[in-house]
């Protein structure tokens, strides 16, 4: 099945290709959940839903009662972006060889990568979702004034000193918002050695500069990002003036345990 209608459009392989490298390319560049977190898939379009935690009693039986056993599921939402390209500037492509100029492909593709990341952090309640920053079993420290030097890595000793005493040791990674992150591009008194360098040592897993407020530790067991569809371009159609297309993805966080995130909240949050 032709779900995405390429065999409508009039355009070849060859830039099929390029759109979907650029789109690629873009939504790359600015995912951090994928980054921060395991992936598993692509399994597929099809890939609509998944179980999650354990079957178990719906509730406690008396002695003359059948038992019920459940499982519980979540939802794997379609991302979806439309854009336009020019009728005149597609046949400039790919009659007379001009370059197209593919922004509005990368366009489309942040906007899909930023709804992803929003997915991964904060959940979406409407779909019954949990997000790093919301799910419900997390750890939070408050942190402290990060404008001092010392102060980001004693919040961060803390926060997976909280997660090792709760039995997860690691390895941890972090993603901070723009704010806390760029602070960490200073120097301790008298040494060479930069603030984010320093707690490499501690998120041995990576640091990374996230769309959210404060920010979050979590250990590698926290859970993957599950992948039905990876981002793929689509055809729409025309109307006189543009061709429309579409990119798509569909992804969902797993989270097997929540205990092992630690977010940090901040005044900003």
């Amino acid at each position: 099945m032709d779900m995405l209608n390429r065999s409508q459009a009039p355009i070849d392989a060859e830039l099929w290709d390029a759109i979907d490298e650029a789109a690629s390319e873009s939504a790359a560049a600015m995912l951090t959940g994928r980054r921060l977190l395991e992936t598993e898939g692509p399994y597929g379009p099809g890939l609509t839903s998944i179980e999650v935690g354990n079957d178990g009693y719906c509730r406690t039986v008396g002695d003359e009662e059948a038992g019920a056993v459940v499982s519980r599921a979540v939802s794997v939402p379609m991302l979806r972006k439309r854009f336009k390209v020019s009728i005149r500037r597609l046949m400039a492509a790919t009659e007379h060889g001009q370059p197209l100029n593919l922004n509005v492909v990368e366009d489309a593709a942040e906007a899909v990568a930023r709804r992803e990341d929003e997915f991964v952090y904060y959940g979406n309640k409407d779909f019954g979702l949990e997000g790093l920053l919301t799910a419900t079993g997390r750890k939070t420290l408050t942190a402290g004034d990060w404008t001092k030097v010392d102060q980001a890595l004693e919040d961060v000793v803390k926060a997976v000193t909280l997660l090792d005493d709760g039995g997860f040791p690691g390895p941890y990674g972090m993603a901070l918002s723009p704010a806390l992150y760029n602070q960490l591009f200073r120097r301790y008194e008298g040494s060479d050695l930069l603030q984010l360098e320093h707690l490499k040592r501690v998120c041995t897993a990576g640091i990374f500069k996230a769309p959210i407020k404060g920010g979050v530790i979590v250990d590698s067991r926290v859970g993957p990002i599950v992948l039905g569809q990876d981002l793929m371009a689509g055809y729409i159609g025309q109307d006189g003036i543009h061709h429309e297309f579409f990119l798509s993805s569909s992804m969902v966080l797993r989270l097997d345990d929540p205990e092992a995130i630690c977010a940090l909240e901040t005044a900003e949050a």
